[in-house]
């Protein structure tokens, strides 16, 4: 994939709109980073340092981050009964992430990267 519309357009029908509002959201929460495509995932960078990724599965999307923002949002992740790793959150249609985790996750990773 070369691009973030690329990504999204072969992604799981099911899950383009959400990639898409995923995407949107990061770039409000990230404005000064760069959109790139790394490792065969979308993601934002400021300088040489990825801030935020996102992926897509079979049955769910991934976003990941800075470990350091997923333990700072653990609570609010279980809240939402979401499944979390140490560096990513998965969510799925019937179980979404909500905007608002997804900017302090953002603002949070971009911090614990020192940015």
């Amino acid at each position: 994939m070369k691009s973030h519309d690329a990504y999204i357009a072969a992604a799981p029908e099911q899950f383009r709109a959400m990639l898409g509002q995923l995407r949107a959201q990061l770039s409000q929460a990230l404005p000064d980073a760069e959109e790139v495509v790394k490792y065969d995932m979308p993601g934002f960078q400021i300088e040489e340092t990825i801030i935020a990724g996102y992926a897509a599965f079979s049955k769910q999307c991934g976003l990941y981050v800075d470990p350091g923002a997923i333990a700072a949002h653990a609570d609010e992740i279980a809240s939402l009964k979401l499944k979390a790793t140490k560096t990513g959150v998965t969510f799925s249609v019937s179980k979404p992430i909500t905007g608002e985790l997804v900017e302090k996750l953002a603002v949070s990773s971009r911090r614990k990267k020192g940015f």
